[in-house]
């Protein structure tokens, strides 16, 4: 059997003839060091089935694949985020800091790529976060010049320097802020300029990364309408420079990190900036930030606002320690009474649940009994972190949420109810009637409240749910119950 055959079956991503030419004695690797590695091709097109039956035949994880340049079979994984191909090759014994032509090695291409399972598999695997190619350049200068904030957070929680530049002298933040309200579009032509005429078709298109924030891709094409190259970079140097001025000690005006945030509340897919923003002011817990925070909630802007109040939520918040707690509860209480904006009451909602102090308790029930509220998850949530034990209607309210049609909302609700430390007949009674809950999620929540006061009646809850439930959490839930 020829090298070629196996080549030829990877490509055709046919399992079933990779192992059955393997049984009949194709080796795993080529005769020639030369030699394109099928190893390689199937990692760099993510064939875990493949990858897992050739190392099994004895391919080696580091041997570099010299059909077409092509390199290391984790490098090739890594780029593409292919993270069930890592974990295989890791397993297999692959070197997490390998090194192909130019000094990449696997966390370059994943942070160059803003591959984040890949990266974060590889990080775990004692690749190093600090790691550096031939051209000088380091994982978080190409992470941050990528705008990925998400494999920035992962380097910067693996050690890495966030201070160090690359060989031209630019450090990580120093690159984020020259991206900083760049337009994209118009930065990713300017890198194919050479290539691009004013009759070259250029097709640009825009998704989600794994991160959430927004990717853009700007695609060249031939006459024809086939791919000639390919540029990308995320719309995250925002949280990227401000994940960088956190880790270097920098702290920019509140107005100025504001400024930043508010143009991202709804163009990633969770908020990611928004939040990362907030955050970083919240963990300053300085009196200047703090009284910045306070005047903008009198913004006339509604979004303004809301991201004073989300900054307050967990303000200064260590380790349960609550610093502000007497100075943010009287603002948020009266926001609460005074707003009138859904948006900004939600976050009051949420920032009101984070304080748990239950003398907010008439402002989260003004708010999620009022007329025309749309209920949401968050809603239980808060309740029960300001319900005082022994308070009749917000406990009824809480107990009727357990039975509402949303799945969601009825899951937090349990959750909610469950984790009270109060326990009476009527919580254990709330709880037993949501074991025959068509969500299982919910069945799990209720099974560990009962559980935890004793109540025999858990038992066919956490029954039912290692009998019919797939879903890990749920499962986790009733584990050591």
């Amino acid at each position: 059997m020829s090298y070629e055959e196996l080549l030829e079956a990877v490509a055709e991503n046919d399992v079933e003839r990779v192992e059955a030419l393997i049984r009949k004695g194709t080796p795993a690797d080529p005769a020639h060091e030369s030699d394109g590695t099928a190893l390689y091709r199937a990692a760099v097109n993510g064939r875990v089935e493949i990858v897992r039956a050739l190392l099994a035949a004895g391919a080696d994880p580091d041997r570099l694949s010299d059909g077409q340049d092509e390199g290391l079979p984790l490098c090739a994984a890594a780029s593409r985020d292919h993270t069930g191909v890592v974990e295989a090759l890791l397993a297999a014994g692959a070197d997490p800091a390998g090194r192909e032509s130019h000094g990449w090695s696997p966390v370059l291409w994943a942070a160059a790529k803003g591959s984040l399972g890949a990266l974060h598999a590889l990080l775990a695997a004692g690749a190093p976060a600090d790691d550096v190619n031939d051209h000088g350049e380091t994982a978080l200068t190409l992470a941050a010049r990528r705008g990925t904030p998400g494999a920035v957070r992962a380097l910067l929680d693996a050690g890495a320097d966030p201070a160090r530049p690359d060989a031209e002298g630019d450090t990580p933040l120093a690159i984020a802020y020259d991206w900083l309200g760049t337009q994209l579009e118009s930065a990713l032509l300017e890198q194919v300029s050479d290539r691009v005429t004013e009759d070259t078709p250029v097709v640009v298109s825009r998704t989600r990364a794994a991160d959430g924030t927004d990717l853009v891709t700007l695609t060249v094409l031939d006459a024809g309408g086939r791919p000639l190259t390919e540029v990308e970079c995320q719309r995250g140097h925002a949280a990227v420079a401000t994940l960088l001025e956190a880790a270097t000690g920098q702290l920019p005006p509140f107005e100025e990190l504001a400024e930043r945030a508010l143009p991202y509340r709804d163009s990633d897919e969770e908020a990611e900036t928004w939040w990362t923003v907030v955050g970083a002011l919240s963990e300053r817990g300085d009196y200047a930030a703090f009284d910045a925070a306070v005047r903008m909630c009198s913004a006339e802007d509604p979004r303004r606002r809301e991201f004073a109040v989300d900054v307050l939520a967990q303000f200064g918040f260590r380790e349960g320690d609550k610093p502000f707690l007497e100075a943010s509860l009287p603002v948020l209480r009266r926001m609460a009474v005074t707003e009138g904006d859904e948006r900004v009451l939600r976050s009051l909602l949420g920032a009101l649940g984070h304080h748990a102090d239950p003398r907010a308790l008439p402002e989260v029930l003004g708010i999620i009994t009022a007329e025309g509220w749309t209920r949401t998850e968050a809603d239980p949530a808060a309740l029960a972190a300001v319900l005082p034990p022994g308070h009749a209607e917000g406990l009824a309210l809480l107990i009727s949420m357990t039975e509402d049609p949303d799945d969601d909302v009825r899951d937090w609700a349990t959750m909610s109810l469950a984790g009270l430390e109060e326990d009476t007949p009527q919580i254990r009674d709330a709880l037993a009637a949501r074991l025959s809950d068509p969500d299982l999620g919910t069945v799990a929540e209720a099974a560990r409240g009962l559980a935890e006061r004793g109540d025999p009646r858990a038992r066919a809850g956490i029954e039912r749910v290692r009998a019919e439930s797939d879903d890990d959490y749920a499962r986790g839930i009733v584990e050591d119950l």
